[in-house]
């Protein structure tokens, strides 16, 4: 049996802390924090899902209004033992070059790009947590036979949960958080054969 490097020991008997993910450079660099437990994204990423962020950054900046920026690979601070890092985030914030989170009220869309090994949280745990955060749109991306589909959330902010709002396959077209428009199909490599 291996022993546990000294840097992966939780910090207090309850476990970890959000804060805590800032003091942890031996951490791998997707490291979350779910439920005061640590979760590391150690599989290597498969091309299709690295493609589709890019992509979808790109498309997304493009319409962003102004107020709004396009981020990648940043945590959001839902509470004090969630820290969550989606594929991709709208935020209202102002920029800072060392911020290394955002909290529920600057997140305006959180978009998750399911991978075999996040399925699970992306369907279920993050999903509940985005909502119970407050924050109002969620998209979980589906490979469909390498074809994106967006499975598309709003908040209901009495339940404080989300409702569908739809699934979209080719095209998508939302007036929310702001007027999106994207070719689905454009955000993966074209098909060979």
């Amino acid at each position: 049996m291996t022993a546990l490097p000294d840097w992966m020991r939780p910090p207090r008997p309850d476990g970890w802390y959000a804060e805590d993910l800032d003091r942890l450079p031996e951490a791998p660099r997707h490291t979350e924090l779910i439920d005061g437990a640590l979760v590391f994204m150690m599989s290597p990423q498969r091309w299709w899902h690295g493609h589709l962020v890019t992509m979808l950054t790109l498309a997304l900046m493009e319409q962003a209004p102004a107020e709004a920026e396009v981020s990648r690979e940043m945590t959001i601070k839902l509470d004090q033992r969630n820290r969550p890092e989606p594929d991709l985030l709208v935020t209202t914030a102002a920029y800072d070059a060392d911020r290394t989170w955002f909290a529920p009220d600057e997140v305006q869309l959180v978009i998750e790009v399911v991978s075999p090994e996040s399925a699970h949280r992306d369907r279920t745990v993050k999903l509940r947590k985005y909502a119970e955060a407050g924050i109002p749109h969620y998209w979980c991306i589906e490979d469909e036979d390498g074809l994106p589909v967006v499975h598309v959330y709003e908040l209901d902010k009495p339940t404080r949960a989300y409702a569908p709002a739809g699934i979209f396959r080719g095209s998508l077209k939302r007036p929310v958080p702001f007027e999106i428009s994207l070719d689905l199909e454009k955000l993966t490599p074209p098909r060979k054969g």
